[in-house]
């Protein structure tokens, strides 16, 4: 068996042009790296372009190197929504054909009723919402009455939110895992999340104790198949919550990028193969993509690009660094939601061939089927592997 080991890193919410459906979701014109790199008067991504990056799509600030290091290209997504399980599911070879429901106008009687009797108590809230405006708004009066937040958002989610000395962390997750069982057939949301927090009116912080409850992925993965052929599979960051644990042989949280990228170096240097690490890097989305706040993103990318590069230094000859994203998250357009687009990959390592363009992929399952063929798994059908393109003769 190969003792190749494969770091997926999944860069959350940074897209690379709008898809031709996009009008379709409110998103025509979403160009998350361009779009920001015009705002920022440049991106500072210098190995992120040394692989490729500026011969996938114009980017101001990042050339178009002649001689790219890495094997480049985008990818269309092929299932229905722009969230980030239907992203990350897909990835991993799971087609959804319709989006997970959202809810604008807040969840309906008929799940906050008996979500109310269960947990017995009233709710706060009930309202698309940021997570830190309404714990403003509405945590001095949950500090009287005892009462949870319940919001939504753009994505498809179910949040609850509540101070950790009024309701117990504990407790909080299980009117989650209430909630969860609650939300099922047309009300089957993507995501329930815990949002505990502490301080006082006036300085409500959010704590680092936030826990997401996903819905199972409806059918096999590769992270399945890969972990029942002996295979490490280790998440990093929230994939653990993204798949409910499922295919994870080992698994990593962490807060934020810096975190989940430190723990792809440690993994980098102490990890042996044959292992598949996949990582998301949350903050391009939940700090500055649905913030609008395009100078933060443009700055995470910098920082993000530096320990890409220390992590790429540690691969071993099978080795191989694969770059990609779920969905955009334009900070530049009015709208704080996903955004409809493309996604930018990029692949790397000494026995990847380089300069290799690998054009337009149809759907995000070509990562699974080009993970099956990395690890030699047999009769994986789904997606399009980019295997062939990626290697040296004779030597991946």
């Amino acid at each position: 068996m190969t003792k190749r080991r494969v770091f997926l890193v999944v860069l959350d919410g940074v897209g690379i042009g709008a898809l031709p459906d996009a009008a379709l979701y409110g998103d025509e014109g979403s160009n998350t790296l361009g779009n920001v790199a015009a705002q920022v008067g440049g991106l500072r991504v210098p190995f992120l372009a040394t692989l490729g990056l500026g011969r996938i799509e114009p980017l101001p600030g990042v050339p178009a190197v002649a001689n790219p290091r890495g094997a480049y290209g985008k990818m269309a997504e092929a299932s229905a929504g722009k969230d980030t399980i239907t992203g990350h599911w897909e990835l991993t070879g799971v087609v959804l054909d319709r989006p997970f429901p959202v809810y604008p106008h807040g969840f309906p009687d008929e799940i906050i009723v008996p979500f109310t009797e269960t947990i017995g108590r009233g709710i706060l809230g009930n309202k698309p919402a940021s997570g830190t405006e309404i714990i403003e708004e509405l945590g001095p009066t949950h500090l009287a009455t005892g009462d949870p937040i319940v919001y939504t958002s753009a994505d498809s989610v179910f949040q609850i939110a509540a101070h950790e000395e009024i309701i117990p962390i504990d407790e909080l997750y299980r009117f989650c895992q209430i909630a969860r069982e609650l939300l099922r057939g047309e009300h089957q949301v993507a995501r329930v999340i815990a949002r505990p927090f502490v301080g006082q009116p006036g300085s409500f912080t959010r704590t680092k104790r936030r826990k997401d409850f996903s819905v199972v992925p409806p059918e096999e993965t590769i992270l399945d198949r890969l972990s029942a052929s002996g295979i490490a599979v280790v998440g990093v960051g929230k994939i653990k919550d993204i798949y409910s644990g499922r295919g994870l042989t080992a698994s990593y949280p962490t807060g934020d990028n810096v975190g989940t990228l430190e723990q792809l170096i440690s993994l980098g240097v102490e990890l042996e193969g044959p292992a598949l690490v996949f990582a998301n890097c949350i903050d391009f989305d939940t700090l500055y993509g649905h913030r609008n706040d395009p100078v933060g993103f443009a700055a995470a990318l910098t920082t993000a690009d530096g320990y890409l590069e220390r992590i790429a230094a540690l691969l071993g000859p099978e080795d191989v660094l694969i770059i990609t994203a779920d969905h955009g998250g334009d900070p530049t357009t009015p709208s704080t939601d996903h955004s409809r687009e493309y996604v930018p990959l990029l692949v790397a390592g000494p026995s990847v061939r380089p300069g290799v363009p690998l054009g337009v992929r149809t759907s995000f399952t070509d990562v699974a089927a080009t993970l099956a063929d990395l690890f030699a798994i047999d009769g994986w059908t789904k997606g399009t592997s980019f295997f062939q393109e990626l290697a040296w003769a004779a030597e991946i």
